[in-house]
């Protein structure tokens, strides 16, 4: 057998179809009716008719990647929640503009493609756009030598989801008064990664602090989306933390004010602080600290919202008159 010229240097064309074959299934598995052509061609084909019997709908798109979450997952052997991580951060993107998801594009590079760790990743992805009833209408799969390191990878991904325009969030209708309400998260997320590593590098990951640093960037498009008509505005809490991403729903002319007894922060927050000797203003500025999602409700609304979630939730704090900023009390 010829020798593959390609192959020797450094890109497998065999190994990129083994991890096809490996994660088609549960590509295929998303699939719905409106899926005209999906993995194996040159271009996803999705049919928007059903989008005529909306009255004026808007789609939303967002691109988003995992940062260097992925160097710890690789590292760690743990590649499948980094799918997970990837679709779900996407969704609660657009959801916070009270969107719901469409389809979703994906895209893997490499330095040498491992077809296992290939299709761990994308079957994660498949995994979370299945839960979240969205098609994975294709992607990419990249084998870059001397572009990334040796047994490294990166992974990005488009989503695209539509919403009616009179619905689009926020409201124009926030004032003082109204109550935040936050979600717990469930970890990092997938922010903060390259401090993370920074402040564990000469620590033991034993097994439940790894499980911890790489539990899944949760979605809460199924627990908030059934609810939104109570809502006002959503601020996912991304990179930036708490005081970046929520001043981006105020008014110029509103404040948010925090109570940071509302909620105990999980104990990771105080091992990543006290190891990392991390000033409480940057650890709220930097990370999601128990709270990965906020909605922002009238006072007179909030206990039946609050009753009307499945899971429990907190008032952290309300909105005040000021500047577009927060205040952390």
């Amino acid at each position: 057998m010829t020798t593959s010229q390609y192959a020797s240097s450094g890109v497998d064309i065999d190994a990129g179809n083994r991890a096809i074959e490996l994660m088609k299934n549960a590509v295929r598995a998303t699939y719905n009716e409106s899926v005209l052509a999906g993995i194996g061609s040159f271009g996803g084909l999705f049919d928007a008719s059903a989008l005529k019997q909306m009255d004026h709908p808007v789609l939303v798109a967002s691109t988003d990647g995992v940062g260097t979450k992925v160097k710890l997952a690789a590292a760690m052997g743990r590649s499948r929640g980094i799918g997970h991580d990837l679709v779900n951060h996407c969704i609660n993107d657009i959801l916070v503009q009270g969107a719901k998801p469409l389809f979703f594009m994906d895209y893997f590079a490499t330095s040498k493609l491992n077809p296992e760790q290939t299709a761990e990743v994308v079957i994660g992805i498949a995994e979370a756009c299945q839960a979240a009833e969205m098609a994975l209408l294709g992607g990419e799969t990249a084998e870059m030598p001397g572009v990334y390191q040796p047994n490294e990878f990166d992974v990005a991904g488009t989503i695209i989801g539509v919403l009616e325009r009179d619905s689009i969030l926020p409201r124009p209708t926030l004032q003082a008064g109204d109550l935040l309400i936050g979600f717990r998260s469930s970890g990092p997320h997938t922010n903060g990664y390259s401090l993370i590593r920074k402040v564990v590098a000469d620590i033991t990951l034993d097994d439940s602090l790894a499980e911890a640093l790489l539990a899944p960037h949760r979605s809460y498009f199924n627990l908030l989306y059934p609810h939104l008509s109570k809502v006002k505005a959503l601020a996912h809490i991304t990179g930036g933390g708490f005081i970046e991403n929520i001043p981006r729903v105020l008014a110029d002319d509103l404040d948010a004010q925090i109570q940071l007894n509302s909620w105990r922060p999980p104990p990771l927050w105080h091992l990543i602080q006290s190891e990392g000797q991390i000033a409480s203003e940057e650890m709220y500025r930097v990370f999601n600290m128990g709270i990965g999602m906020i909605a922002i409700v009238d006072k007179s609304s909030a206990d039946d919202f609050q009753s009307s979630i499945s899971e429990p939730s907190f008032i952290i704090g309300q909105l005040v008159k000021g500047k577009r900023k927060v205040i952390l009390n």
